[in-house]
Parts: structure tokens; C-alpha cells; sequence
């Protein structure tokens, strides 16, 4: 299983940035996809997280400011930022539970992180 992700690099205080994410490889069910984020120094935390029945779960930090979109079918995870933030400067990782086979158990995966500055 890999977890590809796309986008990021920099963007300016207010403007937007993209991020994608595709999940491929011998998958059977995905559970949740989301973003976790990294800054210098820091902990990884949780940015949003979106199951495949649709619900979703958004740091409070970004509520408002970013959106989680998510393509069952395609195994696909989009991440909008707007308002972009120079606090928001970190490597965000892609991340999926998700099982093999049917009979399966679930288990956290990620990517290998992309980097987003944002400059004030």
C-alpha cells in the first residue's frame, strides 16, 4: 500500500494551497483518510480527518479555513487550505486506516509528507 501525496510548496498569508492524496496497492476497505501536519520542532497533530461514510473531523485551528474532500471510488483524499496562515508552515502527511482484504484488520498508513511554507 502506498500513499501518494501532491501539492503543497509555498503560498503567502490569505492565499490557498491544494493538497491530494491517492491511495493505492492492495486495498480492500478505507476507513478514514485525512491529514496530519508537522512543524519544526512540534509533535505531529491532526489537521482533518474524513471517514467513508462522510464524517468529518477538523482541528479547531482550521475550521473555517480548510476543506476535506474525500473520493471513495478513486481512494482519493483532498485537503483546500484558504487563509493560509504562516503557522500553518509544516510537512503534512497523508494518512489512511484501511485493510488488505476483507477478513482483514484495519491499520494506520502514511505517506511520505509534503511541505508547505507559507510567508507572512
Amino acid at each position: 500500500v502506498q500513499l501518494q501525496a501532491f501539492g503543497g510548496g509555498l503560498g503567502q498569508a490569505g492565499g490557498s494551497l491544494r493538497l491530494s492524496c491517492a491511495a493505492s496497492g492492495s486495498i480492500d476497505s478505507i476507513a478514514v483518510m485525512g491529514w496530519f501536519r508537522q512543524a519544526p520542532g512540534k509533535q505531529r497533530e491532526l489537521v482533518a480527518t474524513v471517514t467513508r461514510g462522510g464524517s468529518y473531523n477538523y482541528a479547531e485551528p482550521m475550521k473555517g479555513r480548510f476543506t476535506i474532500a474525500r473520493d471513495n471510488a478513486k481512494n482519493t483524499v483532498n485537503l483546500q487550505m484558504n487563509s493560509l496562515k504562516p503557522e500553518d508552515t509544516a510537512v503534512y502527511y497523508c494518512y489512511a486506516n484501511l485493510r488488505q482484504s476483507l477478513w482483514g484488520a484495519f491499520y494506520d498508513y502514511w505517506g511520505q509528507g509534503t511541505e508547505v511554507t507559507v510567508s507572512s
